[in-house]
């Protein structure tokens, strides 16, 4: 069934006033996805928690020197915010021009995202969740992973952060500053973003740290714990290794809450500080993030921001 706006809403609302039981899948490795449609079979998939409302497009005004695929920029209650066009960026004809906007909330701006219809909210486990990265090209780049639906028809799930790449240029990295010894310092993070994990090892270069990266959480937690089986076998402290732990909220196989509930429940990583850097920046996710233990929660991607939470934690 193919939601209507109104009941759409109505879903939307009903979760956005119960937060409490929200905040109750940090941890559980659990996602919520509202579903829509671009004018094909192929059903596409957010994350709830970047979704403000779903609501009519209405007048969208257009401005010289447009991106691509953006349709131009919209008032809604107060804020001007870009709107962009799914279908153009996926590389799909409309057969009449899209109406249906998602607004979205990514790195603290708000944005619009024309879609032809929205059809419900579903959750998911994250370990049904598979990475797509290396497996499609094309329009598949602007994927970030992809599940199945209880009647194996598959959701692919939009790598929000490469569309807007795409659209709007990378974030600049600023003049971010050396650590003295820094090359005694190292860092672990785990994000399933390409341009992410791009612009953290800029951050990181420029600090002068040293890193073990990972591309999902599952991933993640098998090199910890392996180096942290060697460590123990070996009579070494952890924290000679490794000085901070920075992850995403939103990964496949295993997400950011989960890992970090693993760390926190393992003695070895005491002393290790985890820092959550997400492009989920409200309150109900640093409330998720608290509840299992994260010690700093970083919006994404602010370079000034990131590198001066890590600083103290290094020197």
């Amino acid at each position: 069934m193919t939601y209507t706006e109104d009941m759409l809403a109505s879903e939307h609302d009903n979760l956005l006033d119960h937060i409490d039981a929200r905040t109750n899948l940090a941890g559980t490795n659990k996602m919520e996805i509202l579903l829509f449609n671009l004018g094909t079979e192929e059903k596409f998939g957010i994350n709830v928690f970047k979704v403000k409302e779903v609501s009519n497009s209405g007048k969208v005004t257009r401005t010289p020197n447009m991106p691509a695929g953006v349709d131009g920029i919209i008032s809604l209650r107060g804020h001007v915010m870009p709107v962009l066009n799914l279908a153009k960026f996926m590389g799909i004809q409309e057969e009449t021009p899209h109406q249906t906007m998602m607004v979205a909330e990514y790195n603290n701006h708000i944005l619009g995202f024309m879609v032809k219809d929205v059809d419900r909210i579903i959750r998911v486990d994250w370990d049904k969740v598979r990475p797509t990265e290396g497996m499609l090209t094309d329009k598949g780049a602007l994927i970030t992973a992809i599940t199945n639906l209880e009647d194996g028809s598959l959701v692919s799930i939009l790598d929000v952060e490469q569309i807007l790449s795409d659209a709007f240029g990378e974030a600049v990295v600023g003049n971010v500053e050396r650590i003295e010894s820094a090359n005694e310092i190292c860092i672990f993070f785990a994000d399933d973003s390409m341009v992410a994990r791009r612009k953290i090892i800029e951050v990181l270069d420029k600090m002068g740290v040293k890193y073990i990266q990972a591309n999902n959480g599952q991933e993640a937690w098998d090199r910890l714990r392996s180096m942290a089986d060697t460590a123990q076998n070996s009579g070494e402290d952890l924290r000679n290794q490794i000085q901070v732990i920075l992850t995403d909220a939103e990964m496949p196989a295993m997400d950011g809450y989960v890992l970090t509930q693993y760390i926190k429940n393992d003695r070895r990583f005491d002393g290790i500080p985890v820092v959550m850097h997400s492009s989920l920046s409200s309150d109900a996710n640093r409330a998720m993030g608290k509840r299992v233990g994260v010690d700093y929660y970083v919006p994404k991607f602010d370079s000034l921001v990131l590198s001066s939470t890590l600083r103290p934690l290094l020197t």
